[in-house]
């Protein structure tokens, strides 16, 4: 703690300082609750999510003996663009899945069975639910990086700065009510030399 001077301005300034920071926790901790709430909405989400893309995989491995023929599937799914936007939660902008698209391949109807076009509509879901994972995933990492810096900022007001401003008031009170009485003292030792060579 830095030593402090032992003034009325500074008393002043601490006592605009405790002020402000007494305004400013309260938002802070605003912050803090909406960004927690908003990290479990992603991770329900998030479970959710997996959950769906578990389960797609299982519907999958169903057809994994008839995908034991090599027909090449990964070539007739190719993504051109992963359309994301931009929201917003308390001041950090996030990215959000809006939706994916794929290239239009063309496949030989007469070469490939007649479950491959079933097959290619599952590879996408598939897909199209992992980068839902993964942004979802980017979401929850930029969430939590700012709820870290919220909360060390919360704790810095509520256990350093708020604690230390009043400490400082107090301090600063002191000495100067110490002043106060000790020229009021001088002051009566005064008028009492001054009434002594008068007599």
């Amino acid at each position: 703690m830095a030593k402090v001077k032992l003034t009325k301005n500074e008393l002043r300034n601490q006592k605009d300082q405790l002020k402000r920071f007494q305004r400013y926790l309260p938002t802070l901790q605003l912050k803090k609750q909406q960004l927690q709430m908003v990290i479990r909405q992603i991770e329900a989400q998030e479970a959710k999510k997996r959950e769906e893309r578990d389960d797609l995989q299982k519907r999958i491995n169903a057809w994994v003996d008839v995908f034991g023929e090599d027909l090449g599937l990964e070539e007739l799914v190719t993504v051109s663009n992963v359309e994301t936007s931009t929201g917003n939660i308390a001041g950090i902008d996030i990215p959000v899945f809006e939706s994916m698209e794929y290239e239009d391949i063309d496949w030989d109807l007469f070469a490939m069975p007649v479950w491959v076009d079933a097959a290619v509509e599952r590879v996408k879901e598939l897909v199209s639910a992992d980068a839902e994972l993964e942004i979802l995933q980017e979401q929850h990492r930029l969430i939590s990086e700012e709820l870290r810096v919220t909360t060390q900022r919360v704790n810095l007001f509520e256990k350093v700065k708020i604690p230390e401003a009043k400490e400082n008031i107090r301090q600063i009170r002191i000495y100067l009510g110490d002043q106060q009485t000790a020229e009021v003292v001088r002051g009566k030792i005064a008028k009492k030399k001054i009434e002594a060579k008068g007599e």
